[in-house]
Formats: C-alpha cells, sequence, structure tokens
C-alpha cells in the first residue's frame, strides 16, 4: 500500500496515530545519525533517503531520473518497514546488524534482503537503528552500489 504524499510531514500524518509516533521517532533517529550528504524524501510511496543527483548524477539504475535511494521507512500494513539497502549489499554490515539485533531486542529479527520488518512499536532498537544509518557515507554507498551494479552488468 504506496502513499501518495509528496512530502514527509504528510506522509506521518496520513499514518494511524500509533504510527505517527513510531515512524516519527524512527525518522528522527535515522535524521540525527546519518551521515551528511543524504537526502530525505519521499519516493516509491514512501518516505527516505537517497544520494541526490548533485552527488550521483548518474542516478539509479532503473530510473536514473531518480537519486540513487539508500534507506526507506514505511507504514505497511502489518509492520514499520525500514528498507537499507547497505545490509542488502554488505555481507559483513548484514552479519553486524544481526548480531547486534539478536542483544538489542528480545525479538527475533523479521527481515528480508533490505527490508526490516517491526510488527509493534515497541520492538524497535532505536538506538540500533540510529547506529546502522551511521555506518555508510553517500560515497560510501556509491561505491557498494556501483561495484555491486557493474559486476551484474557484466554477467
Amino acid at each position: 500500500m504506496q502513499s501518495k504524499a509528496t512530502t514527509v510531514e504528510q506522509y506521518i500524518a496520513e499514518l494511524p496515530e500509533d504510527r505517527q509516533k513510531a515512524v516519527s521517532e524512527l525518522r528522527k533517529v535515522i535524521k540525527k545519525n546519518l551521515p551528511k550528504g543524504f537526502k530525505e524524501g519521499m519516493g516509491y510511496g514512501m518516505m527516505g533517503w537517497s544520494v541526490p543527483h548533485s552527488l550521483y548524477p548518474a542516478g539509479y539504475h532503473c530510473n536514473p531520473q531518480d537519486p540513487l535511494p539508500f534507506m526507506g521507512l514505511a507504514s505497511q500494513k502489518n509492520s514499520i518497514n525500514l528498507y537499507h539497502m547497505g545490509i542488502y549489499a554488505n555481507p559483513k554490515l548484514l552479519k553486524w546488524f544481526q548480531d547486534e539485533h539478536a542483544k538489542a531486542s528480545p525479538k527475533k529479527l523479521d527481515m528480508g534482503k533490505s527490508c526490516i520488518r517491526y510488527k509493534k512499536a515497541e520492538d524497535i532498537p532505536y538506538r540500533l537503528i540510529g547506529e546502522l544509518a551511521s555506518k555508510i557515507t553517500p560515497q560510501e554507498w556509491i561505491e557498494m552500489y556501483e561495484s555491486a551494479f557493474r559486476s551484474r552488468e557484466k554477467k
């Protein structure tokens, strides 16, 4: 269920009250910890952070007119989902996150390739999410992205 909101504020305002608080807190933690250079905005029906064209003119290979996505945050029907492309692209970062999540939360980690799902707001390890957000700079993300994308293009 993608939102048609055009601003992050509009997106949050459309959420049910219980989700507004959790999503707002996640946004605050991410913004506080995310390295300089990422830009907040709306994309793919959710709020997120990307590498703007001013830093990476090539844009996203799926649609070069879009900036290069890095993190997304969405309120879905049954969960609050955090999308972090770095854990998808970097096995060491994924392992770190899985290990730290086990220490930070009594709940079993529910995740896909880049998607981390929390069914209950009280299960979100905000401090850990902030630390995860701090781990990759825009330049590091560009290098990881190009390395992964170029290797796929050659196959």
